[in-house]
């Protein structure tokens, strides 16, 4: 009987509403032009950017061997090829992040010529301004850490130097923007991500001027959310036995580590109940992201501050830098890193970033520069691996400079 009144008053309900839903089809493009909608273009940058992370981190973690696949790939898994560092383009098991990652890029970069056209002489002292800049920095920045060359809006290969270059021109103007507008947030977000481009730029004077200017409790994250599958921590999501058990921790550097020092930025977990991923590869999961919407850290004060000791290092100076590291960890409750030289302070180094750093897509790019520059130091993750993401499939076919 109470489900017939509730019935009964929802059809009465029905019959008193108009229901009809009218489609207006695509919008005109110039409407995005208005002020009004300038929040939405700058929500539809952020997305872009975020998506492209989440796509990189993930893979980027199995070719740097943060992690291991323990599963035979499929959706939300690394394949074997994957796990063993092999970023083939002709597999077409790497376009999406190409493709995923220049959109971000492209989207931003549009986006902003839009806003400054539409805001004027307003555009210098915009919130919204500064943080269009600060998602055309990250975006290249993205890039600039995992692909192994640039291409700008199907133009010819360049090095991939130039995303440095565009990130930190962007967050050279997104400082004055946001400190014209009052964000200190942003401000902080676009000289920490300057820092970083500088480190890649070889610039260690301007890196550790910005990076000494970054709080060291100072956290700038990309948000993910459960609203959609493409939205989600992929990370997190490929391992949340929801059904999928698709890496582990099992082999790499990581797990013996948390075991000896229980560090609190590398968790890992077991369970007795479930010992396999779903094949047959102890499941050691990873437990730093533990929902669909953990964020991933795009900068921090403590990623500034490695930053630091790694310009005091370029200088020789291998005792101020291992201060700075150890005070890191000094701050989380685990024991000092000891060296007695230079080279023994760059294994430091390496391994400490490494640990900050772990599943944010950065690890990557540090393993290239420092193999790159010849930087002493465990290269063991490295040998047979590729160190960076090649042009995408969809880019060669297209793109007829390639």
């Amino acid at each position: 009987m109470r489900l017939s009144a509730i019935v009964a008053v929802l059809a009465s309900a029905a019959a008193a509403c108009d229901t009809t839903v009218t489609n207006p089809g695509p919008v005109s493009d110039d409407q995005l032009d208005k002020e009004v909608a300038l929040p939405a273009v700058v929500n539809g940058m952020t997305r872009s950017l975020i998506r492209a992370l989440d796509y990189i981190a993930f893979t980027g973690a199995g070719a740097s061997h943060e992690i291991v696949p323990s599963s035979n790939g499929g959706p939300f898994g690394l394949t074997l090829r994957q796990g063993q560092g092999i970023l083939d383009p002709a597999t077409d098991e790497t376009n999406d992040h190409w493709v995923y990652a220049q959109q971000a890029r492209w989207v931003a970069e549009d986006g902003v010529r839009r806003i400054r056209a539409t805001l004027g002489d307003r555009f210098g002292g915009s919130a919204i301004a500064a943080q269009a800049l600060v998602d055309v920095g990250f975006a290249n920045r993205l890039l600039g850490e995992n692909m192994c060359a640039a291409v700008i809006d199907g133009g010819p290969q360049q090095p991939r130097s130039i995303y440095f270059d565009r990130a930190a021109a962007a967050f050279t103007e997104a400082i004055t923007v946001a400190h014209a507008a009052g964000d200190a947030q942003l401000e902080l977000a676009a000289r920490a991500g300057r820092a970083a481009a500088r480190v890649w730029m070889s610039d260690w004077a301007g890196a550790a001027s910005d990076a000494a200017l970054v709080p060291r409790a100072f956290v700038y994250q990309a948000h993910y959310t459960t609203v959609e599958l493409d939205q989600y921590n992929r990370i997190f999501w490929a391992n949340a036995n929801q059904p999928y058990r698709n890496h582990s921790v099992i082999g790499t550097f990581y797990e013996t580590y948390y075991q000896t020092f229980a560090d609190p930025r590398t968790p890992w977990k077991k369970d007795p109940a479930i010992p396999n991923g779903t094949i047959s590869v102890p499941w050691y999961f990873q437990a730093k992201f533990t929902s669909r919407d953990s964020p991933i850290n795009l900068s921090t004060g403590r990623e500034m501050r490695l930053i630091i000791a790694e310009s005091l290092l370029q200088g020789g100076d291998w005792q101020a830098s291992l201060s700075e590291i150890n005070q890191l960890r000094s701050s989380v409750g685990v024991a000092p890193w000891t060296a007695s030289s230079v080279d023994e302070t760059w294994s430091v180094l390496r391994r400490e970033r490494g640990i900050e750093l772990w599943l944010e897509g950065r690890r990557l790019g540090d393993l290239f520069r420092w193999n790159a520059a010849g930087r002493p130091g465990d290269a063991t993750d490295t040998i047979g691996r590729h160190s960076c993401f090649p042009i995408g499939q969809t880019e060669l076919t297209s793109n007829p400079n390639l």
